[in-house]
C-alpha cells in the first residue's frame, strides 16, 4: 500500500517508516524541514514538505494514498486545547476525503483518554473516552467517531507510555523537572500507574492495524498494564543521583506545573482485546529497563 504518514520524522514516526517499508509498503511522509525530508529519503520513503496547518498539501497526499496513518500531535500542554482542535480539523479533512472508499485511516490517541469515572480497574478498548469539554485531547476521538458514523474506515490507536532508551514521552517532562528542581517527586504513595509499550512493539501494532484492522475499532498499544509512579521516579532519581520525595496532591501544581492535572492519575490499561483481534505479542524491553539504561541527555 501507499501509506501517507503524518509525524513521519518524530519519535514514533521514524520507527514506523522503517516498519512499514520493511513490510513492503510505500511510505509518503509529511515533514517540515529539508533535514527531515532528506532523512525520509535516506530511509526509503517519499517526503512531502509541509505541516498540519497546510490542509491543501495534507489533502493532496491523502487523495493519492491507499491508507493514512495520522501519528502527528503537538504535545505542548500549555496550548492543549488549541492543538487538540487543530487535530480535530485535520482528522475531519482527511476522513472526508476517504469517505466512500475502503481506504483505512488510523489516528493516534491515548489510553489516558478513557473516562476513568465510569470504570474500575484497567482501561479497555471497549471503554469510552471523556469529552473534549472535560479534556481537550479527546477531540481526536470525537473526530474519529464522527467519521465512523459517516462510513469512513477509521481505527483509533490508543498509545500508552511509548519508550526506548532515548525517548520516554511524558516521562521526559519528569526528568526535566527533576533537573530544574534538584529532586524527583511523586504524589502520595506513588501507587498510581502508567501503562507502557516499547516503541518497536507500538509500530508493529500500527502495521497490524493497517493490514488487518476493522473499521471503528479501538486498539491499545499496551505491553505493561501498569508501572507504579514511585518505581518510575525512584529509577529516575537513581540515574540522576537526585533525592526522591513524596508530595501531597495539593502541592502537585507547584512542582508539576502544566502536567499537574494528570501527574497523580492512575493510567493502567489492558490490551487483551487488541492482542486477540490482531495477534499482537509485545516483546520489547520494559519501561524501567529502558529508564535504567536511558540517555537522559536526549530527554
Amino acid at each position: 500500500m501507499r501509506v501517507f504518514l503524518t509525524g513521519a520524522t518524530g519519535f514514533i514516526g521514524t520507527y514506523l517508516v522503517a516498519e512499514l517499508i520493511s513490510a513492503g509498503h510505500r511510505v509518503v511522509g509529511l515533514c517540515r524541514s529539508d533535514e527531515g525530508a532528506e532523512g525520509l529519503v535516506r530511509a526509503g520513503a517519499e517526503a512531502v514538505r509541509g505541516d498540519l496547518n497546510d490542509l491543501d498539501r495534507v489533502s493532496t497526499a491523502t487523495r493519492e494514498a491507499d491508507a493514512v496513518i495520522h501519528a502527528a500531535f503537538n504535545h505542548d500542554f500549555t496550548n492543549l486545547k488549541q492543538h487538540s482542535e487543530q487535530d480535530r480539523r485535520v482528522i475531519e479533512a482527511m476522513g472526508n476525503l476517504l469517505r466512500g472508499s475502503d481506504r483505512p485511516l488510523i489516528i493516534s490517541s491515548g489510553t489516558g483518554i478513557v473516562d476513568r469515572a465510569k470504570i474500575s480497574g484497567l482501561a479497555t478498548e471497549a471503554d469510552t473516552p471523556v469529552t473534549s469539554a472535560e479534556y481537550p485531547r479527546a477531540a481526536t476521538e470525537e473526530a474519529a467517531e464522527t467519521l465512523v458514523e459517516k462510513g469512513v474506515r477509521v481505527m483509533i490507536m490508543r498509545l500508552s507510555q511509548v519508550h526506548d532508551t532515548r525517548r520516554q514521552g511524558r516521562i521526559a517532562q519528569h526528568v526535566n523537572l527533576a533537573r530544574r528542581k534538584g529532586w524527583v517527586a511523586y504524589i502520595g504513595a506513588g501507587t498510581n500507574r502508567l501503562a507502557a509499550v516499547h516503541v518497536t512493539d507500538a509500530v508493529r501494532l500500527f502495521r497490524l492495524a493497517l493490514e488487518r484492522g476493522r473499521a471503528g475499532a479501538r486498539y491499545h498499544a499496551v505491553a505493561e498494564e501498569g508501572v507504579a509512579m514511585r518505581d518510575i521516579t525512584e529509577t529516575i532519581g537513581a540515574r540522576l543521583k537526585l533525592p526522591v520525595r513524596s508530595i501531597s496532591l495539593g502541592d502537585a501544581a507547584n512542582y508539576f506545573g502544566p502536567i499537574a492535572a494528570i501527574a497523580g492519575d492512575d493510567m493502567a490499561a489492558s490490551s487483551a482485546l487488541t492482542r486477540q483481534q490482531l495477534g499482537w505479542n509485545p516483546v520489547g524491553p520494559d519501561l524501567l529497563a529502558d529508564l535504567r539504561n536511558a540517555n537522559y541527555n536526549a530527554a
